[in-house]
C-alpha cells in the first residue's frame, strides 16, 4: 500500500457522508475539502444561466428527511444515508397509507439489502430509496412523510485548478463532484485528480494541466459555454471515474479514435502488462460525451476501473467505503502519470546529420551507454530516433514501430538532442 493509496483512501472517507448533488451546499462542502489539498478557483454560475442549449436548474438542498411509523420511529431515514432520498425532491410533509406511499419508493428487489441511488433533476418529484428487505417489514398502515428541502434560485457550482506547465497547450483532467455517497463512481475519481494535481505541481510539466471538479452533465457543459474561447488550447484531456474498484483498467477513446491521448493510453497501458481493457467511443457514459460532441470534437478519453453499469454495486450502497481500495486507487493514479509523463515528452525532432548515419562513438554517446544493462536496447533506440527524427515523427510513433519502451526513446532523444544531432 503507497502513502499516496492511504492518503486518496482518507479523501475518500471524509467526503463519503456528504450529500452532493448538481447543486447546492453538499458540492460546495465537497469543494472546500479538495481545496484543502490543491488550491481551487470556484465559479458560481446563477440559475438561470443559458449554457449552450441547457439552462442551470434552480439550487437543491436538503437539511432532513425521514418516514416514520406510527410509534415515531424512522424506518427510512436520511440521517443514516443520503441516498435515501431521490435526489433533488421537491419538500413533502403529509401522511400516507402505505400503498399510496409505495408510488414514491425505489427499491433493488434483486439485491433486497442495498440501497439503490436515483434521481429526478429536471422533473419536480419526490422519493425515497430504501432496501427491498426494509419495504418488505413495513406493514400497513400510516406513515409520516417528511422531505425537508429547499428548490430555489441559487447557482451551480464547479472549480479548477491549473498547474502551470512550459506552454499555454492544455491537458484537462475532468472528474464529477455531483453523487451522493457512493465511494468509487464519484468519490475516487475525485480522489486521484486531486493527487494527480499534487505530483503535478511537484514538477514543471510541458503542458499546463487543467482539472475541473464539476457536477455531471450540466457541469461539463457549463464549463464548455464559459470557456469557448479557451476550447482550442485544449490538445488533450482525460475524464477520470470509476477510479478505485478492484476490477481492470479500462481506456474508453475519444471521438476521434486516433487521437494523441488515445494513442497514449493505447501504449502505457499495454507496456505495464497490466491487465486491461480498451473500449471504442460511445455517447453514453460519463462527461467524455461533452467533450466529444462533435462541435467541440476534443481528444478527450475516458480512464475508469470497472466501467459504468459494469458491476453490480453500481449506483447502489454497495459502492461503499468497503468497495474501493488504497492499492486500486494508487494503480489508477500510477497509470495516470505514466500517460501524462509520455504526453509531456511526446516531441517530434529533426535529424541534422540525416545523410547516412552520424558516428556516435567519437560523440561519447556508445560510451555513455557503457555498463547499462540495457545498452543494446539503448544503441537501438539512438538509431531509431535518428532515422525516423524527419519532423514527421513523434517519439510516441518511434517508440510504437520499434517496440522499445518510450522512456528508452525519450531518454536516446536527450542524449542525442545533447550531442546536436536532432533538433525539435
Amino acid at each position: 500500500m503507497t502513502i499516496a493509496g492511504e492518503e486518496m483512501y482518507a479523501l475518500v472517507e471524509r467526503l463519503y457522508p456528504l450529500c452532493r448533488s448538481i447543486t447546492g451546499d453538499g458540492v460546495r462542502a465537497t469543494l472546500d475539502i479538495v481545496g484543502e489539498y490543491i488550491p481551487l478557483q470556484v465559479h458560481e454560475v446563477p440559475t438561470g444561466t443559458q449554457v449552450l442549449d441547457w439552462t442551470v436548474p434552480q439550487e437543491w438542498n436538503i437539511r432532513d428527511a425521514y418516514i416514520a411509523d406510527t410509534a415515531g420511529h424512522r424506518v427510512v431515514d436520511f440521517a443514516a444515508s443520503s441516498l435515501h432520498v431521490l435526489g433533488y425532491s421537491v419538500p413533502v410533509s403529509q401522511t400516507l397509507p402505505l400503498a399510496e406511499l409505495r408510488e414514491h419508493l425505489h427499491t433493488l428487489p434483486e439485491h433486497p439489502s442495498w440501497v439503490p441511488y436515483r434521481t429526478s433533476y429536471y422533473k419536480p418529484e419526490w422519493g425515497f430509496c430504501l432496501a427491498q428487505e426494509t419495504l418488505d417489514a413495513m406493514p400497513d398502515g400510516e406513515y409520516e412523510v417528511r422531505i425537508d428541502s429547499t428548490l430555489a434560485d441559487g447557482h451551480l457550482t464547479y472549480a479548477e485548478h491549473v498547474v502551470p506547465g512550459q506552454v499555454p497547450d492544455e491537458v484537462i483532467v475532468s472528474c464529477h463532484v455531483c453523487h451522493p455517497s457512493l465511494a468509487n463512481d464519484n468519490l475516487a475519481g475525485i480522489a486521484v485528480a486531486t493527487f494527480l494535481a499534487r505530483a503535478l505541481a511537484q514538477q514543471t510539466p510541458y503542458y499546463t494541466y487543467r482539472f475541473i471538479f464539476a457536477p455531471g452533465t450540466i457541469g461539463a457543459i457549463t464549463w464548455l459555454a464559459r470557456n469557448q474561447e479557451r476550447v482550442e488550447r485544449v490538445k488533450h484531456g482525460l475524464v477520470l471515474a470509476c477510479a478505485g474498484d478492484p476490477g481492470q483498467l479500462t481506456y474508453k477513446q475519444s471521438r476521434r479514435g486516433d487521437a494523441e491521448i488515445d494513442r497514449v493510453m493505447r501504449h502505457v497501458l499495454a507496456a505495464s502488462e497490466r491487465p486491461h481493457h480498451v473500449t471504442e467511443f460511445t455517447p453514453y457514459g460519463y462527461d467524455e460525451r461533452q467533450f466529444c460532441s462533435p462541435g467541440f470534437n476534443l481528444g478527450v478519453g475516458s480512464l475508469t476501473r470497472t466501467p459504468y453499469t459494469g458491476y453490480p454495486e453500481y449506483h447502489t450502497s454497495a459502492d461503499n467505503l468497503d468497495f474501493v481500495s488504497p492499492e486500486a486507487m494508487a494503480d489508477t493514479l500510477a497509470v495516470c502519470r505514466e500517460a501524462s509523463a509520455v504526453l509531456d515528452r511526446n516531441r517530434q525532432y529533426v535529424n541534422l546529420s540525416p545523410y547516412g548515419e552520424p558516428q556516435l562513438g567519437r560523440r561519447g554517446l556508445y560510451d555513455a551507454l557503457g555498463g547499462r544493462s540495457d545498452t543494446k536496447q539503448a544503441q537501438m533506440a539512438m538509431l531509431w530516433v535518428l532515422n525516423l527524427s524527419d519532423g514527421e515523427h513523434s517519439l510516441l510513433d518511434v517508440a510504437e514501430r520499434s517496440g522499445l519502451p518510450f522512456d528508452t526513446v525519450a531518454a536516446a532523444a536527450d542524449a542525442l538532442h545533447g550531442a546536436g544531432l536532432i533538433k525539435a
